[in-house]
């Protein structure tokens, strides 16, 4: 395999909303590219970047895949991207490697809630972007008419630097053919064939909107330079070689954003979409010096010790000569070649049996063989320069978001931060057998997706996984099953309730026992009162004269700590009260610690019960995005669910909504928003606080939940 140098290097994130084709249209591109045989299909499995099970049984992407081309003397990365918006969080670190991205837009429905979201992603990190409008040989495909309606609601939306460089030519025979607005050549294809067009004259009937078409590109470019307006005013036009020139100056400085046609699934306009990324998408060395982290200490001395040391930002040129740096984007975990990492190398030259630090870990890693994926197959190489992608196999401790490189120059890039999980379960498993193998198994798919928490539930002593969503984890649930043999049963959560009181209470405490020899002798008066949120269990001895011997006190604490801990209405531990003994009496011979413990624990079962008992629920803080259109329904829903709404902003078509609602009434919140929404909503949550539970919906919680803790025999 060759490898190439950064300036020969492409690296494009294909992103776009769901079934926008963005896997059929790499397969189709990696097939025009003679690297495959045939082109693959989604359905059923061959598609390069769609080889994980669960991908081809739902057909959907659902984390990121690397594949590459090989075309006239350059290599170009693709990343494929997932287009659901519940797996986004995969889109946005696909962005960190590459130097563009390939928006891809349905033809038969446009720019669609994803569409729009993940243009803004690359918005954020000022990354090119270069749209693809897909599937137009689809019956429902538009009409000329709708064609530049498309054209202009995207400019509407993004501005009016969409602008085409491609018109396709579409007639009886349906989509067979490109317009080169640059070049003014028209390319026809044969449908469903090797992908490779022929130069011929551009149809009349598409003439006159070429020339048009032609005339708005030239004059949009040359809008960014001085020389050429004065080119353009002089000659009326811009000779060719300068407009291709300027065009890539003008996608690489995102002052353009070009449109483009094609059909993945009919093979159609793919080689000319391999030209345009060759010629115009901005190079790996093109990219700008990449900011990160450095120590001080360690710039000054040249070493990578940098405990005492303090950050500082530092600019990493990608540059063949600059010190070693990877950055690790993915990890995955193969059935066949086990744990792959997935990197692209910042600065440097990187070769096989090469031995690196890994600076976040602060531990060496030894990589003795040099990949580049095709989709999940593994092609060796010798070496990569700066601005590659590659991959290594059976790292020991290297995961996603690591920097690894020269020992002698530290350096830390920040990772995307992924957004907390949308959705949590309990997971039982089904023997004991799947109780051994299941956080061994889970452990090794957080590896993979970030996103997967596993962890156990202190109170409700329940383990609990949490995801993106409800498919997410219905897909993590499969994955246990079918590549670890591990099954498991999900069920919803138990809400974490707790208890408190609303009153002060006073009541004794006596255990007393005679069974022959020495007995048992307890008694104390306590009492409860309630205390701020967030306070716990406070406890105060009050005891005046000796009534209660000091080295018995702590006994008292203890059986009043342990009996909270219990609950008393619901079982539920009891909190935010002040429990204080007041008073109380000890026998010489029969009274002991167990016996004060079991006094304690009797006197607060009857403050309890005087103090006016209450359930606390969880309160969530919760936040949702989603277009204009939805947010009257959104708002009468969270109503519904007791949530109270503490703001709303507006920005373009999106509205957030910041709101409280308990946790009990959103705990499967994720699936009703996609159904709300169309799939075009999204939520982030975290804990706020504890408040108290409506009385009507405490009898029935208390009615469900299982029966208090027996009286202690006194």
């Amino acid at each position: 395999m060759k490898t190439y140098l950064g300036q020969d290097i492409r690296n494009v994130a294909v992103v776009g909303h769901s079934h926008s084709g963005k896997t059929t249209l790499i397969a189709a591109l990696l097939h025009s590219a003679k690297m495959t045989a045939t082109r693959g299909r989604v359905e059923d499995g061959s598609a390069v970047t769609a080889y994980d099970e669960e991908e081809v049984a739902r057909r959907t992407t659902m984390a990121n895949a690397a594949a590459f081309a090989e075309w006239s003397g350059v290599k170009i990365n693709f990343v494929d991207t997932p287009g659901f918006h519940m797996f986004l969080y995969e889109t946005r670190a696909a962005m960190l490697p590459v130097e563009a991205a390939l928006v891809v837009v349905n033809a038969q429905t446009g720019v669609e809630a994803v569409t729009d979201r993940v243009w803004k992603y690359a918005a954020e990190v000022n990354l090119p972007r270069v749209i693809v409008i897909n599937q137009v040989d689809h019956p429902k495909a538009d009409t000329r008419l709708g064609r530049q309606h498309m054209i202009e609601l995207m400019q509407e939306k993004w501005g009016r630097q969409v602008v085409p460089v491609q018109l396709p030519i579409v007639d009886q025979q349906g989509f067979h053919g490109v317009v080169d607005l640059v070049t003014m050549k028209a390319f026809f294809y044969q449908p469903d064939g090797d992908g490779h067009g022929e130069v011929g004259k551009i149809p009349d009937a598409v003439m006159p909107d070429a020339k048009a078409a032609h005339e708005a590109l030239v004059e949009i470019v040359a809008e960014g330079k001085d020389e050429l307006m004065e080119e353009f005013f002089r000659e009326g036009t811009i000779p060719e070689a300068h407009l291709i020139t300027a065009l890539h100056e003008a996608i690489r400085d995102d002052r353009i954003f070009p449109v483009l046609y094609a059909s993945g699934l009919r093979n159609v306009g793919t080689d000319h979409l391999l030209d345009f990324l060759k010629v115009y998408a901005p190079a790996a060395s093109e990219r700008e010096p990449i900011a990160a982290r450095g120590k001080i200490e360690a710039l000054a001395n040249g070493n990578a010790n940098h405990e005492g040391g303090e950050d500082e930002i530092v600019m990493r040129q990608v540059d063949d000569a600059a010190p070693l740096a990877l950055f690790v984007y993915k990890t995955m975990t193969d059935p066949f070649t086990g744990r792959v990492t997935f990197f692209k190398v910042i600065s440097g030259k990187m070769k096989a049996d090469s031995a690196l630090q890994n600076y976040t870990r602060a531990e060496s890693e030894s990589i003795s063989h040099l990949y580049i994926m095709q989709g999940r197959k593994p092609v060796e190489v010798q070496e990569l320069h700066a601005g590659d992608l590659g991959a290594a196999l059976k790292l020991h401790v290297t995961l996603t978001g690591d920097t690894l490189g020269d020992k002698a120059h530290e350096l830390f890039l920040d990772q995307v931060s992924m957004p907390e999980p949308a959705m949590t379960y309990a997971i039982e498993p089904k023997s004991r057998g799947d109780e051994d193998k299941l956080a061994p198994a889970l452990h090794k798919l957080m590896e993979d997706d970030p996103m997967v928490k596993f962890y156990r539930d202190p109170q409700t002593n329940e383990f609990l996984v949490s995801g993106a969503g409800q498919p997410h984890i219905e897909a993590i649930v499969s994955k246990l099953s079918r590549r670890y043999h591990t099954h498991v049963i999900l069920h919803a959560p138990k809400v974490p309730y707790l208890e408190t009181v609303r009153g002060r209470a006073e009541a004794q405490g006596k255990h007393k026992k005679q069974s022959g020899g020495h007995g048992q002798f307890g008694d104390c008066k306590l009492r409860i009162e309630p205390q701020t949120r967030g306070s716990g269990v406070g406890f105060a001895n009050e005891i005046f004269g000796g009534a209660i011997p000091r080295q018995y006190v702590p006994a008292v604490e203890k059986g009043v700590r342990e009996s909270a801990a219990r609950g008393f209405l619901a079982g539920y531990p009891v909190v935010d009260i002040k429990v204080t003994v007041i008073d109380g009496s000890y026998h010489d011979v029969d009274s002991s610690e167990m016996s004060f413990k079991m006094a304690a624990r009797i006197g607060f079962r009857k403050c309890m019960e005087q103090a006016k008992p209450a359930l606390l629920e969880p309160v969530m803080k919760l936040e949702i995005e989603a277009p204009d259109e939805f947010a009257g329904a959104l708002m009468g829903d969270l109503s519904g669910r007791r949530g109270r709404v503490q703001g709303m902003d507006s920005a373009g078509a999106g509205t957030t909504i910041r709101a409280e609602v308990p946790m009990a009434e959103i705990l499967t919140y994720g699936t009703a928003l996609t159904s709300m929404t169309q799939g075009r909503g999204s939520f982030r949550m975290e804990m706020s606080h504890y408040d108290l539970v409506p009385q009507a919906i405490a009898e029935k919680i208390l009615a469900a939940a299982k029966q208090p803790v027996e009286d202690e025999e006194e």
